[in-house]
């Protein structure tokens, strides 16, 4: 399985309070949650994400409370992978449970700029930067893993 798109690019702890502030957590509904996807770390985050688009980000993506509501937002924005250097742990599985694609690679996170193109290759784990024709090498995906995120989701996985 593969995915290309552009690159929305964030720092350090990028937060789930962020990523969809509490205000908005009384909706259930993924595609409402998108609309206020990254609002208060980038105000035109949701007038500029395009369905496939990848974030990549550095240390600790998705620390914070637990709420599930934050990779859920991500992926309902059209987001198809979230690449950094690390993951807060809670995060990684919650993105993991609703099948959003995540990889941790510390050399692609420093080396993909805002509004490069990459492709991600999650068979081989191979990220590659078409802008700058740079290669990075993340840990593919066990089997299990890959079925849960192809399903769209443990849920589904499990319903199979």
């Amino acid at each position: 399985m593969k995915v290309s798109g552009f690159v929305h690019k964030y720092g350090d702890n990028v937060d789930t309070d962020v990523i969809i502030p509490a205000r908005y957590l009384n909706s259930p509904d993924a595609k409402e949650l998108a609309q206020h996807c990254m609002e208060d770390i980038d105000i035109d985050f949701v007038k500029n994400v395009k369905n496939g688009d990848i974030i990549v980000a550095e240390q600790n993506f998705g620390c914070g409370s637990s709420r599930e509501h934050a990779p859920l937002a991500i992926k309902a924005s059209g987001i198809s992978c979230v690449i950094a250097s690390t993951f807060a742990r809670i995060f990684y599985r919650n993105a993991i449970n609703i099948g959003l694609p995540i990889m941790e690679c510390n050399e692609a996170a420093k080396g993909i700029d805002k509004g490069d193109e990459v492709e991600i290759d999650f068979d081989s784990g191979v990220i590659t930067n078409k802008t700058k024709n740079q290669t990075y090498q993340a840990q593919p995906f066990p089997d299990f893993i890959k079925e849960i995120i192809a399903a769209g989701g443990l849920l589904n996985s499990l319903k199979k």
